[in-house]
């Protein structure tokens, strides 16, 4: 697996990724009916950093890097990640997250932080808590699941 910079000629294979994502509206806060023009700017945004995972040539998953608070909260990096549906499960998110945590430190951080992880997204709580994540937060009822309704969110923190 190739982990890189993204570029602008991999906007059309990160849609590839994001979209199915995204109209789930299971597991991110965008409306499922986002343009692809909002998220490709809302994901290759200048205040994020962001990368992608090649596999045989294929980018199958990507994440961005970004300050979690300005100034003197700046020594904290937030992130966020997503894998192609069809490559789920086949420790794409696991890579990703170990070289995301080198690069963070790389870029001068000292810890991460996700501040809104969808409780009910268990894939993704095991795997951050694997990754050695605390919850440190839990705010009820914060995020609307169009199966579920109203739903927690985890605030998840470990060091670099």
């Amino acid at each position: 697996m190739i982990l890189r910079k993204a570029n602008p000629e991999d906007s059309p294979f990160l849609w590839n990724i994001i979209e199915p994502i995204i109209r789930s509206g299971e597991t991110y806060v965008f409306d499922p009916n986002s343009s692809r023009e909002k998220m490709l700017d809302y994901w290759l945004a200048d205040d994020k950093q962001t990368y992608v995972a090649e596999q045989d040539g294929e980018i199958v998953g990507t994440f961005f890097l970004k300050t979690n608070q300005p100034d003197r909260g700046s020594h904290v990096v937030n992130a966020g990640f997503m894998v192609s549906p069809e490559s789920s499960g086949k420790g794409i998110g696991k890579a990703m997250a170990e070289f995301s945590f080198e690069e963070a430190r790389r870029l001068g951080y000292h810890a991460m932080q996700f501040n809104y992880v969808i409780k009910s997204n268990s894939s993704a709580v095991a795997l951050w808590k694997k990754m050695g994540f605390e919850i440190v937060g839990e705010i009820p009822e914060a995020f609307f699941h169009p199966k579920l309704g109203l739903t927690n969110v985890y605030v998840m923190y470990r060091k670099l």
